[in-house]
């Protein structure tokens, strides 16, 4: 197997990434062709990047492992830790440590450091890659990032209610019927198409923004280029939709949903403080994860982060790591 080093992601083109990426055990959404060209125009423009692409002795494409030069000498996966859930080595499934062994091989010589985040903890890169590049002479080392609460979706509603505790079922069941009680007039909307996302863009930012401070900051101009430009992309093949409850004031809640390989990824989210009492956003993730359900999809996904309305609804939390070699 040879390793060879691009410059651009166009060297190897969308076909190609993308037929690597469905081929991987992961099959990322934040791996795709899209997800890391949009981020790279946006965060890394100014920056160097080497694509390492490992070949077989017939020229087919085993692995890729983009790279951008976030300080001299250190190189980080391309997608960024901050937007990125689910990060990793795209290599064909069943061969992640020949893939790794030519990556690791091909910089023995180099005095540089490389930053994976993001890395599911169940991946060859968690679980193998240590040893493997202590037989290269260098040191790889794997620490606990961030968890991802994930859930497994039954064949219906009902069942899932049922599957609950009795303390957390009841308190779904009470913020729901005070919602209705308090604010009859409140509905969930859902917008999916292209021009129906870009329509109601707008109200998801200023839900976003108002919903916490550190969010506020999180969501700059360039962030929100790249909400923008993803998400509409992500919505011409059907893979990104808005979710709002709406009030004849204004929404008062909103998610950002992305699906993938039968799951669906809870992504962001935003509400309005001042209604914060009515419970908006418990109340609309319960309807986002019976859409769910309803939609046969087997997986919901509540992404990185372990805030405690997730564990509302009975997750298992699956860890993610930061995954160093030097």
């Amino acid at each position: 197997m040879k390793v060879l080093i691009h410059d651009r992601l166009e060297a190897v083109g969308a076909p190609v990434w993308d037929g690597l990426v469905a081929a991987t055990r992961l099959r990322s959404p934040f791996l795709s062709w899209t997800w890391q060209r949009e981020w790279a125009r946006v965060f890394a423009e100014d920056r160097r990047l080497e694509i390492h692409c490992a070949e077989d002795g017939s020229g087919g494409l085993v692995a890729l492992l983009p790279l951008y030069e976030s300080t001299p000498g250190t190189w980080q996966i391309l997608g960024g830790a901050d937007v990125s859930d689910y990060l990793d080595l795209m290599a064909v499934q069943g061969r992640e440590e020949e893939a790794w062994m030519a990556l690791l091989q091909s910089r023995t010589a180099e005095r540089v450091e490389w930053e994976l985040h993001a890395v599911p903890a169940a991946s060859i890169t968690v679980t193998a890659l240590p040893q493997l590049a202590a037989a290269y002479g260098l040191a790889a080392s794997v620490a606990v990032e961030e968890r991802c609460p994930v859930l497994t979706l039954p064949s219906s509603w009902e069942t899932y209610l049922a599957s609950l505790s009795g303390k957390h079922r009841h308190e779904l069941m009470r913020k729901m019927r005070r919602l209705q009680r308090d604010a009859p007039d409140a509905r969930v909307s859902s917008a999916s198409a292209p021009a129906e996302i870009e329509a109601r863009l707008g109200d998801f930012f200023h839900l976003h923004r108002r919903s916490l401070a550190g969010k506020a900051r999180f969501m700059d101009s360039r962030m929100e280029r790249f909400f923008r430009r993803v998400l509409i992309a992500f919505a011409e093949r059907g893979a990104a939709r808005l979710w709002f409850l709406d009030t004849p004031a204004g929404a008062i809640a909103t998610f950002v949903t992305i699906e993938w390989d039968g799951t669906v990824g809870l992504y962001n989210s935003g509400f309005d403080p001042e209604r914060a009492a009515l419970s908006p956003g418990v109340v609309l993730l319960a309807h986002v994860v019976r859409d769910a359900i309803a939609r046969g999809r087997r997986t919901f996904d509540f992404l990185r982060g372990e805030e405690r309305y997730k564990y509302e609804f009975e997750p298992v939390a699956d860890a993610v790591c930061a995954v160093r070699i030097r």
